[in-house]
């Protein structure tokens, strides 16, 4: 395993491609200027994908944690001066955004301390996400406001401390107990509460103001009224763990929802002459959808539709993992429930109950079952959940002043390096 430090000196590594020399090029407030820094490193790979254009013969310029330029070697030669790390055929792609995730590495995020934190976010840069927002199950009140104060402390740290090879948190999916009982999935009916803005601003100051995504069933009593206040906040609402009709949820979507939560699953079925949800997060242009595109949540064919319906701007890669995400079969937890995992299904009472999958995994999924190409797979995990969130400048894409968050993969998809902050891994 080879690791470049943030602070751009190496430590002993294998097999990796590097030169070394002072680098003399520095972002600077948008600008380049000519300023001695110690931090300057360039990636060199076959090709890079920012997502939204593909660039050959790829050239990324990292100085510290934050991109500096992207070019290619044929059309201009790389300074010798400058430190680099030729990755050979891989290709260079902004670092994954998870936005529905539960855990892994045997830890679930509502847990809240160092150690479970620790495994997770370690696991997630293993597989290229670089960025993610910790998400809730329905739970008792008191374990709900707890977890949101420990998370909102942990995405707190993170604005002040760089924790090298580990995924950050920007801000928390609170999903329940704004949910629909009939089409609750796993999560436990007792603890299912009917919206309002009274409990909303009870989860709002226990996260200190970090929930950045909340998944609400819209025809709940008291639904429209919290959803109007959730956006006005800043939240992304999404809508899900729904059983609604179509009035309701274009209800839902007026009020101010733009998103779909794990799209058909755990929603009411599209019929034709009853296309509930669906029927209107398909085809309103204002709504994005997510999907787990795991083999096991959807059907390829659903998946396709979903693409074809939504084109590669309005469609989204989630995992909605859970702690067993990297672990051999076995019982785990997803918040207070235990959940079974066995031959890749994650089960709780007879019902799926979140997945084992891995973010690079989706992407390679997709490649496989809609024959896209890397490029517009890659899209979905990075570009376009940045974008739903507002952070689309900073995060999931390659561009200059952005944050240097990258995956290398290889041509099957795989990854082989993970850049979080500046911070290099390679497998």
């Amino acid at each position: 395993m080879v690791i470049m430090r943030w602070d751009g000196y190496p430590t002993r590594a294998r097999n990796p491609v590097v030169t070394t020399g002072p680098p003399s090029l520095r972002y600077n407030n948008g600008r380049r200027t000519l300023q001695q820094t110690l931090y300057m490193i360039a990636l060199i790979a076959s090709a890079l994908v920012t997502p939204l254009e593909k660039i050959l013969d790829a050239v990324v310029l990292l100085d510290g944690n934050a991109i500096v330029e992207v070019f290619s070697r044929r059309g201009r030669e790389l300074p010798t001066t400058i430190r680099s790390i030729d990755l050979g055929d891989a290709t260079l792609a902004p670092g994954f955004v998870d936005l529905h995730i539960h855990g892994g590495a045997g830890h679930d995020v509502m847990e809240g301390n160092e150690a479970a934190l620790a495994a997770v976010e370690s696991l997630l840069a293993q597989h290229g996400v670089t960025s993610y927002y910790p998400t809730t199950v329905t739970a008792p009140l008191d374990q709900t406001l707890l977890a949101l104060e420990q998370l909102a402390k942990a995405i707190e740290k993170r604005k002040s401390v760089r924790l090298p090879r580990r995924a950050r948190p920007l801000g928390i999916h609170l999903e329940g107990p704004f949910l629909s009982h009939s089409r609750r999935g796993v999560h436990p009916p007792e603890q299912l509460r009917a919206p309002s803005l009274e409990l909303f601003e009870k989860f709002w100051q226990a996260s200190s103001g970090t929930i950045r995504m909340m998944t609400i069933a819209p025809e709940l009593d008291g639904a429209l009224e919290v959803i109007a206040e959730a956006r006005r906040r800043g939240v992304c609402v999404s809508l899900g763990h729904s059983d609604a009709s179509l009035e309701q949820a274009q209800r839902g979507i007026d009020a101010g929802g733009r998103h779909a939560t794990h799209t058909f699953n755990a929603m009411r079925p599209l019929g034709h002459r009853d296309p509930g949800l669906l029927g209107a997060i398909l085809t309103d242009p204002r709504v994005t959808v997510d999907m787990i595109v795991d083999g096991v949540h959807l059907d390829p064919t659903i998946v396709n539709l979903v693409l074809k319906t939504k084109g590669n701007d309005a469609a989204v890669l989630i995992t909605d993992a859970t702690a067993a995400t990297g672990m051999p079969d076995g019982i785990y937890h997803l918040g207070p429930m235990e959940v079974e995992v066995k031959d890749g299904r994650c089960m709780s009472a007879g019902k799926l109950a979140g997945s084992v999958l891995t973010m690079d995994q989706a992407v390679r999924n997709v490649v496989r079952s809609a024959n896209w190409e890397l490029q517009d797979a890659v899209r979905l995990a990075s570009y376009n959940p940045a974008r739903v969130m507002g952070v689309e400048t900073q995060y999931g894409v390659i561009r200059p002043g952005a944050t240097a968050d990258l995956v290398a993969l290889s041509p099957a998809g795989e990854v082989r390096a993970t850049t979080v902050g500046g911070v290099i891994e390679i497998a």
